[in-house]
């Protein structure tokens, strides 16, 4: 496969645009669809239709841009890789999910940049289903995720274990609740994809209680944006303690506890096994693991 008519169509369809794609990779309209054409010569299918609109995806098209993000991401992550390995450049590129990245992993950065301050950290927030598809697709090399995930030629080592807590600011919730009265909770979850949701799916299995028998108003994709929503008082939600020990100290929330319910999240450090992974990064995977990671 033509690799520069694979990222021709892959721009079209990201710019719904013949003339802008065109524009973009400095190319001609007809020239820009002339290699599309080979393109869907090659594969045999047809993959775009044009329309007054810009460009629709036919079902052969789908699969193709779903393929291509990834196809392309890997050619640069080569280019990427080999230019390093020529200018002797150390990077660490590290993914982690939402409920340590967006709090806690920064210090530990911090405290590893001042033993290694000639690596250049690439860090990524994201939930945990894209972190180990950010690592198989070698967009990262380490990631942090929650839960202990199952994957062909994924290796993960527990770094730690937190607590979820269900909180709130309102003083109008008993301390302790049923799980009945728990059902009927205003709760705001975190997205499909999420660890902390699937950690809480699994921990309401033993109770026959699924995650469409909660009153869910809203979901959000962030941890802080619960935060910040619970805060306000506009739902209640799980969040890990490690996230809230400041609001939790000054009791600006607290915790509502369920009977009978504990929940605890487990974090996970993982990378690819046929990675050879360099020794700064065997030195970050070490510390994460060690008591000097420094998680505020």
């Amino acid at each position: 496969m033509n690799l520069q008519y694979l990222n021709a169509f892959y721009v079209t369809v990201q710019l719904n645009s013949i003339s802008k794609a065109a524009k973009k990779l400095h190319l001609t309209q007809p020239g820009l669809s002339m290699q599309i054409q080979s393109l869907e010569k090659e594969l045999e299918s047809t993959f775009l239709i044009r329309s007054n609109k810009g460009v629709e995806l036919t079902e052969a098209g789908k699969i193709l841009f779903e393929y291509a993000n990834t196809i392309l991401s890997m050619q640069n992550n080569i280019e990427r890789d080999l230019q390093n390995l020529k200018s002797d450049k150390k990077e660490l590129l590290i993914g982690s999910c939402k409920a340590v990245g967006e709090y806690a992993l920064p210090c530990s950065i911090y405290i590893y940049k001042q033993d290694f301050k000639n690596v250049n950290i690439y860090f990524e927030i994201n939930n945990t289903a894209d972190i180990i598809k950010n690592l198989l697709d070698r967009t990262i090399n380490i990631g942090i995720v929650h839960g202990n995930i199952t994957a062909d030629n994924i290796k993960t080592d527990k770094i730690t274990t937190d607590r979820l807590l269900l909180v709130t600011p309102l003083p109008l919730i008993r301390d302790t609740i049923s799980l009945n009265e728990f059902k009927k909770l205003p709760l705001i979850f975190r997205e499909e994809g999420s660890g902390t949701r699937q950690t809480i799916k699994e921990a309401l299995l033993p109770f026959d209680i699924s995650i469409e028998d909660l009153n869910i108003i809203y979901e959000l994709n962030s941890m802080e944006a619960i935060k910040t929503s619970v805060l306000s008082g506009k739902g209640i939600s799980f969040i890990p303690e490690l996230s809230i020990k400041r609001e939790l100290r000054d009791a600006d929330l607290r915790e509502i506890k369920i009977e009978g319910l504990n929940i605890s999240g487990e974090f996970f450090i993982a990378h690819r096994e046929d990675h050879d992974l360099a020794s700064y990064e065997k030195e970050f995977i070490n510390f994460i693991k060690s008591s000097r990671r420094g998680f505020c």
